[in-house]
């Protein structure tokens, strides 16, 4: 059976087309993708309240996947600890082929079904964290042996993938079906389903950081203050939460290293 993410493309002679028509056949198929996320919400419901209430009594969140999937879930991870100040062992984002995978491809790795659970032992994964596994086709071996290693050992499993059923969904508690169809270039999963395990990761983890406390409002009160703009953007929430002047807002937060801890001073 030919998975849908590897169908043939609906467009045909595109090494013939003009730039424009290339880009508007992109265009088109990219609008798609919303709507396919829109459909897999209560999926992503189901994922998203299951996994806060494990990170609430302390568990982590890890990421596995092969090429683009697993480079979106380390990203995913990364923009974790700036964007809310949690920990970096929080949200853990791994890729088959080890981190030099990241920027090139490592033959083979993703054939390995054996290799993700040893990745994930290194953490000390337990029956309190959560996985998700990353795959578009949903039949990447990586992901599938983690999967079914950590389900073995009590760890809450789910997926985001872009094809209906197969052995990643079977391997998973809580599983989202994000089924794009096929990609303008025929099989090239860093388009479509991509852009949507992207759409989905970031309502994800965005989701499970508010159910944590970790946004006040609609702002990012534990964000890390890593750059001038970032404190510029902290010393504007201090000074709308405490109606103050910018000055001493900026004292406020440069003194206690986050807007939570400079409005809860202020409030004093």
């Amino acid at each position: 059976m030919i998975r849908i993410t590897e169908q043939e493309s609906k467009y045909h002679d595109i090494d013939q087309m003009e730039v424009i028509e290339i880009l508007r056949g992109i265009n088109n198929e990219d609008k798609t993708v919303p709507l396919a996320v829109e459909k897999a919400l209560p999926q992503i419901e189901r994922l998203a309240s299951a996994i806060a209430e494990k990170m609430k009594s302390g568990g982590r969140l890890f990421y596995i996947g092969a090429g683009t999937s697993g480079r979106l879930g380390v990203l995913d991870a990364s923009e974790c600890p700036p964007t809310f100040g949690v920990p970096a062992d929080l949200v853990v984002g791994l890729i088959a082929g080890g981190d030099e995978a990241l920027r090139r491809g490592i033959e083979n790795a993703e054939d390995n079904q054996t290799q993700a659970w040893k990745d994930l032992e290194k953490f000390n994964i337990d029956s309190g964290d959560s996985l998700i596994g990353l795959a578009a086709s949903g039949t990447t071996p990586y992901v599938i042996g983690g999967l079914l290693k950590a389900r073995e050992n009590g760890v809450l499993t789910g997926c985001i993938i872009c094809n209906e059923g197969g052995p990643v969904v079977e391997a998973s508690d809580f599983p989202v079906e994000v089924v794009v169809g096929p990609e303008f270039l025929t099989g090239s999963t860093r388009m479509k389903s991509g852009t949507a395990q992207k759409l989905v990761l970031n309502m994800l983890s965005t989701t499970v950081m508010i159910r944590l406390g970790r946004v006040k409002g609609n702002r990012m009160v534990d964000m890390q203050l890593t750059n001038s703009k970032l404190v510029d953007r902290g010393t504007q929430m201090v000074m709308n939460e405490l109606h103050i002047g910018y000055k001493q807002a900026e004292d406020l937060l440069i003194r206690y290293g986050s807007v939570r801890k400079a409005v809860e001073a202020g409030n004093k």
